[in-house]
């Protein structure tokens, strides 16, 4: 199977073993765009792809740049769409309902999603969705055995609109606990940053899915307390309540399995041990990169025609979904 995959040039996250990935496992055309060939796909495609020579297309490029270029990304034959962020789609933020909006207007196109249960939705709305979750880059994360001097604390951003509900309760829990909420650069300060803290608080608060962080700090050796994302997600993940991962839905909750944790060491090293473990075998990007290839090569939805009354019966859905 001959694949382009086409991947934003400028990212925060260091995504490039997935990419490395994927490309050992087909026969693989990588190219990274930058900020003007997203923004002009079909100039992009024009200049530099023969789209006739791959058996799929692999997007995995700025939503909100896929949007805005519907009626050319309609012409690219054979597509799928990795997509980290399509949670975005059914929580209070400007990208709520778009992704479904998006999709429908692309039924033939596959879209890989990182969350168990926004897979089943898109699923149920009719996307030819596929579940291949987030992971960590294995190269670059793990455990140094270093003396782990910071208790508690969040590593990330807290910015973003998406991520109200992380900022409340992190404030929350630094007005009752000695919470470090920081952030680093990518790489061996993240790595190393990771490997002092003794319990990871991941605060994905109403995300419906675990973010990439989760699986950095257990991968790190860290104690991963985690917002719990309901039994579906977690029973997808193979994430076990006090076995691999401490899960909690309120600050009380999770202050109360912290004074478990710090009253009995032991339990607290094995779920962090566990949690390691789990990672090591499940969620490698060279695990990860494998799935996205398999979940590729399934024949696609045949593409609708184009033109005439196919045509013409996509504008009016389009125009009656807003």
């Amino acid at each position: 199977m001959k694949v382009l995959f086409l991947v934003q040039k400028e990212q925060r996250v260091i995504l490039d073993r997935l990419y490395q990935a994927v490309a050992e496992h087909c026969e693989c055309d990588l190219r990274w765009l930058d900020s003007a060939d997203q923004r002009d796909l079909r100039g992009y495609f024009r200049r530099e792809v023969n789209a006739s020579q791959y058996d799929r297309i692999l997007f995995f490029l700025r939503f909100k740049q896929e949007v805005r270029q519907v009626a050319f990304i309609r012409s690219v034959p054979n597509l799928v769409i990795l997509e980290h962020d399509a949670y975005q789609n059914y929580i209070d933020c400007k990208y709520t309902g778009k992704f479904s909006r998006h999709y429908r207007n692309i039924p033939w196109a596959r879209v890989i999603s990182s969350g168990f249960q926004v897979t089943e939705r898109l699923r149920q709305e009719g996307v030819d969705a596929v579940f291949v979750a987030k992971g960590y880059d294995q190269t670059l994360l793990r455990d140094l055995g270093a003396e782990r001097d910071i208790e508690l604390a969040f590593v990330g951003s807290t910015n973003s609109v998406a991520y109200s509900g992380r900022k409340v309760l992190l404030d929350e829990l630094g007005a009752r606990e000695n919470l470090l909420v920081t952030r680093t650069k990518s790489g061996e300060d993240y790595l190393n940053t990771l490997n002092r803290i003794r319990f990871f608080v991941g605060a994905d608060v109403g995300m419906g899915e675990y973010m990439i962080k989760n699986f950095e700090a257990m991968a790190c050796g860290c104690v991963l307390l985690a917002w719990d994302q309901g039994e579906v997600e977690n029973q997808a993940l193979g994430f076990v309540d006090m076995h691999n991962l401490v899960l909690y839905r309120s600050v009380e909750q999770l202050q109360e399995k912290l004074a478990v944790l710090r009253a009995d060491p032991q339990l607290a090293r094995r779920i962090a041990l566990n949690g390691q473990q789990l990672v090591q075998s499940q969620y490698s990007f060279a695990r990860i990169g494998e799935q996205i290839v398999e979940a590729m090569r399934p024949a696609l939805r045949p593409a609708a025609l184009r033109g005439g009354l196919g045509e013409w019966w996509l504008r009016l859905r389009r125009a009656l979904a807003g």
